[in-house]
């Protein structure tokens, strides 16, 4: 009798046997609480909700899967962080740095994204959903997908973004800048 095993189920079997792919280092959270800096450290996972992070430098830091619900990220550094998957529910990161970032399945229901700057920043199924973008920079972002249904993105510059298939139900965009932007229909604006 001849068995044959499916790839797949080989790649579910190791993911599903694999210790826990999202536990931060806790050198790396004391070093965070200590100081208020902690660049390219593992924080993946971590349960920050309701934390005090205004001005953080958390640049190329690991918060993949980190719950940051109604986090104060004011003025944070998260410059190139990967925040994929991370729940920012309600979180103020208003003048935050996000150029760069990976935010892909992230949830930003609610948050205050006031002036923050997300520049090339990866927001593919996102959720922002209720979202503040007033006066965000989110030039050359990549917004497939993502859920933008009654945000706030008035004065935003969304010059080269990629909205393809992006939810803008009830989105207001008074004054935003779309200059070459891919639209959910796929057209590109001139």
């Amino acid at each position: 009798m001849t068995f044959k095993v499916f790839p797949p189920l080989i790649l579910f079997a190791s993911i599903w046997l694999h210790p826990s792919a999202q536990a931060f280092n806790p050198a790396h959270l004391e070093q965070l609480r200590q100081t208020g800096s902690c660049i390219e450290c593992d924080l993946s996972g971590v349960q920050l909700a309701d934390a005090l992070l205004s001005n953080t430098n958390l640049k190329g830091a690991n918060l993949a899967g980190a719950n940051l619900i109604r986090a104060d990220l004011r003025r944070a550094n998260l410059e190139y962080a990967n925040l994929s998957g991370a729940s920012l529910v309600s979180a103020n990161l208003t003048d935050a740095k996000l150029t760069g970032a990976n935010l892909i399945v992230a949830a930003l229901i609610g948050a205050n994204l006031t002036r923050a700057n997300l520049a090339g920043a990866g927001l593919s199924l996102a959720k922002l959903a209720n979202t503040n973008l007033v006066g965000a920079n989110l030039s050359l972002a990549e917004l497939r997908a993502a859920d933008l249904s009654n945000a706030n993105l008035t004065a935003a510059d969304l010059s080269g973004a990629d909205l393809r298939e992006a939810d803008l139900d009830n989105t207001i965009l008074n004054n935003a800048k779309l200059s070459y932007a891919i639209m959910p229909d796929g057209t590109l604006l001139p």
